[in-house]
């Protein structure tokens, strides 16, 4: 039985984690300065494009956790002091 060819594994593993969103966002705009140079061949625009897809997922999810964390403080503890009281 003939043996068919197997696929690159991407980047040699699993891509990392971001270690934060900031971190996130300077790969994701290096991969799109990339793609939009034309510097990446097509199996590398696509891993790019997939990379960057894990990139966008993890930012919009710690902007959620964030956007969730300020509507806990509003609800929870920040309010409006009545005028004159001192924390």
């Amino acid at each position: 039985m003939p043996a068919f060819p197997t696929q690159k594994t991407e980047m040699a593993g699993k891509p990392h984690k971001p270690q934060g969103y900031e971190s996130a966002m300077v790969e994701l705009e290096q991969i799109v300065a990339d793609m939009e140079a034309g510097k990446l061949s097509l199996e590398d625009s696509l891993a790019a494009y997939k990379r960057g897809a894990e990139l966008l997922a993890f930012c919009r999810n710690r902007l959620e956790d964030a956007q969730q964390q300020v509507r806990v403080l509003e609800e929870g503890v920040l309010r409006e002091l009545p005028p004159g009281e001192v924390l």
